[in-house]
C-alpha cells in the first residue's frame, strides 16, 4: 500500500479493521512520525527549523507565517492540512489519520487534544477503527487543554473555551464551553468586527 492509497482509504471514511493492510500501514506510518516527532521535541529549533521539520512530518509545505511551540505529539502526521497564519501552542496531541483541517489565522491552545478516530463500539470489533475529520475554520481558537472529536467541524471565528470537549459541530462566531461543549453565546457584531488602535 502506498501513501496516497493510505490517505485515499482514510479519508473515504472506510473502518480500518485490524490487521488488515491499512492497520498495518498505519503502524509503520506511526514509525516515522514518532521519529520525526522525536526530533522536534528532542531540543531547541529556530521557527525556520521548525517549519522544515513540519512540512517533513505531514508530507507538504508549511507557509513561513505557520508558528509552532514545542512538544508536539502525533502518530500519523500525513493527514494534518495546515493553513496560513497557524499558531500551534506546547503539547497538543494530534491524532490526524482521519484528517485535521486547519484555517487561516487558527490559534490552538496548550495541550490540545485533535482526535479523529473512533473504535467500533461492538466489542468482538473493538479493534476497528472508523476514521473521521476535524475542520477547524478561519480564525478560530482553541483554548487550552480542550478536546475536539472526530467529525468535529469549527466553524469561522469561533471561540472553544478552555477544557471543552467538543462532540458536536460548532456554528461560526459562537463561544462554546464544557462537557459536552454547548454554546455559551454569539460573538457580538462589535467584537467580530472590533480591530485593535496600537
Amino acid at each position: 500500500m502506498e501513501l496516497s492509497e493510505f490517505l485515499d482509504h482514510l479519508n473515504s471514511g472506510k473502518p480500518v479493521i485490524g490487521n488488515s493492510e491499512a492497520h498495518q500501514f498505519m503502524h509503520a506510518a506511526s514509525q516515522q512520525a514518532l521519529e520525526i516527532t522525536a526530533e522536534i521535541n528532542g531540543g531547541y529549533h529556530t521557527p525556520e527549523e521548525l517549519r522544515v521539520l513540519f512540512s517533513r512530518l505531514t508530507g507538504r509545505p508549511v507557509d513561513e507565517s505557520y508558528g509552532l511551540f514545542p512538544p508536539l505529539y502525533t502518530d500519523c502526521g500525513k493527514n494534518i492540512h495546515i493553513g496560513k497564519q497557524v499558531f500551534i501552542n506546547m503539547g497538543c496531541k494530534f491524532q490526524d489519520q482521519g484528517g485535521i483541517f486547519i484555517g487561516d489565522g487558527a490559534l490552538i491552545g496548550h495541550g490540545v487534544v485533535l482526535a479523529t478516530l473512533n473504535h467500533a463500539m461492538a466489542p468482538e470489533n473493538r479493534g476497528t477503527m472508523i476514521p473521521a475529520p476535524i475542520r477547524i475554520g478561519r480564525r478560530v481558537w482553541i483554548g487550552a487543554n480542550a478536546t475536539v472529536l472526530p467529525g468535529v467541524t469549527i466553524g469561522d471565528g469561533a471561540v472553544v473555551a478552555a477544557g471543552a470537549v467538543v462532540t458536536r459541530d460548532v456554528p461560526e462566531n459562537t463561544v462554546v464551553g464544557g462537557v459536552p461543549a454547548r454554546i455559551i453565546r454569539h460573538l457580538s457584531k462589535e467584537e467580530i468586527n472590533h480591530e485593535f488602535q496600537v
